[in-house]
């Protein structure tokens, strides 16, 4: 099987613009007591679940950094919502984009690369195909015409790694107590192959989760539907 980065294609002169964030948050964590960092990642998202149930829905209105005794109480109250497979760490999103949209859009929607969006009627003709894993879930999106599109934002799972011939060989690993991994992504991207789902046609790298990755399965099918508006980079693995 063959893996390709999603990145987004300007060409087709889709001229469609975001600009949204999640309802709910995780908090950003500050001063881990083990690695001394401050820190937060926003590009992972879990837009399926529903904060609701939770009673201090407004300790998850926005990152802003806690210490990890807090964050930790947080990540506890949201952990049973999780869908399976879901990974935890600061700044990460819950419930649908709430925001601004204008411009026209195509199939895909790409202007924040990590948080893909497919039009309904796309995302219904992709499964139609087979294809394993897409789930679609509702935004909150406000636009500025008349004619505007449904769109859906995938909720992608992380799986896969980057093989560690790509990665720098004296590279700290992550911390014990917080899971930072202190590392910026390759120029020259490699996979590890043992790490691949056998499962998803697409989805988000578990240590690099602002790469989203899709199978030819995933490719072939855009192709014979004629989707534009989004290419697909091919990433090697070993």
């Amino acid at each position: 099987m063959r893996y390709f980065r999603v990145k987004e294609d300007r060409s087709a002169g889709y001229t469609g613009v975001i600009d949204a964030a999640h309802k709910w948050k995780l908090p950003g964590l500050q001063d881990c007591p083990a690695c001394k960092v401050t820190w937060g990642d926003n590009s992972r998202a879990y837009p399926s679940v529903d904060l609701t149930p939770v009673a201090s829905l407004t300790d998850f209105e926005d990152a802003w950094p806690e210490p990890i005794e807090e964050y930790e109480r947080r990540c506890e109250l949201v952990r049973p919502l999780l869908p399976p497979g879901a990974v935890l760490e600061p700044g990460v999103g819950f419930g649908p984009l709430v925001g601004k949209a204008q411009g026209r859009f195509g199939p895909f929607v790409l202007t924040i690369s990590w948080w893909p969006l497919v039009q309904r009627e796309v995302l219904e003709k992709l499964q139609a195909e087979g294809l394993r894993g897409l789930k679609g879930c509702p935004t909150q999106l406000r636009f500025r015409q008349r004619a505007s599109p449904e769109l859906l934002e995938l909720e992608l799972l992380p799986v896969g790694r980057a093989h560690p011939e790509c990665l720098p060989p004296h590279r700290k690993p992550p911390c014990q107590r917080c899971g930072r991994l202190a590392l910026t992504l390759p120029k020259s991207l490699l996979l590890d192959a043992a790490t691949l789902p056998e499962h998803l046609d697409v989805f988000r790298l578990e240590d690099f989760s602002t790469v989203v990755v899709c199978t030819e399965r995933f490719v072939e099918a855009c192709q014979r539907l004629g989707l534009d508006g989004v290419a697909f980079l091919p990433l090697p693995t070993k």
